[in-house]
């Protein structure tokens, strides 16, 4: 698909059209042409699998073009806080569990060069907006092959049995439980003190 149409679709998806949306659309279509997938939501949809390192406006626009989703296990999300993402072909296989792929990250000077080619736009979105449409993928991105180890309980589509937590009871899917001594536990339970959440009391 051109630019512009994944650029509407990515707008409807997130919500509002923003320069992070401009970046990963734009991000995505590179890596896509790296990779010579040419239809990663048609033929080549069981490609890809995408490691996205920023939960912003971009993820959401890379999850358009590729196809690649959360629900699906496409998608996995590292939290480092950087506008970058590596895409792994599926097909381009190097040995157990290891996969080629791209790793493609938004350089830094995109923004100063924003702003010297459209010094008149105010404000900045749209200013970036402009220039993120049309600098060149070179300007915009700096890219470097790479291996991936991708074990097959990772992969979309992998089935496995469900077990319940040893102390909670919570039902356990993917291979995620932790065995500690006899026991098989949920990862809350195995270590409480790294929850994300802390139960209170009505």
């Amino acid at each position: 698909m051109e630019l512009e149409a994944l650029l509407k679709e990515a707008e409807v998806a997130h919500g509002h059209l923003c320069a992070g949306q401009v970046l990963g659309v734009r991000m995505a279509m590179h890596a896509c042409a790296l990779l010579q997938i040419t239809e990663p939501r048609g033929k080549d949809r069981k490609r890809l699998v995408t490691f996205v390192e920023i939960d912003r406006c971009a993820t959401d626009a890379i999850g358009v073009v590729t196809g690649c989703r959360l629900g699906k296990r496409a998608l996995k999300f590292v939290d480092w806080g950087k506008m970058a993402a590596t895409f792994v072909d599926l097909t381009r296989v190097v040995g157990d569990d290891l996969y080629r792929g791209v790793r493609v990250a938004a350089l830094e000077s995109s923004k100063d060069l924003a702003r010297q080619r459209f010094p008149e736009i105010e404000p900045k979105n749209l200013q970036q907006m402009t220039a993120y449409r049309e600098l060149s993928d070179a300007e915009l991105f700096s890219v470097e092959r790479v291996e991936v180890r991708l074990p097959a309980k990772e992969f979309p589509g992998y089935k496995a049995g469900r077990v319940a937590c040893a102390l909670c009871g919570e039902g356990i899917n993917y291979d995620r439980g932790v065995l500690r001594g006899d026991e098989l536990l949920c990862g809350g339970c195995s270590a409480p003190e790294s929850r994300y959440y802390k139960v209170v009391n009505p």
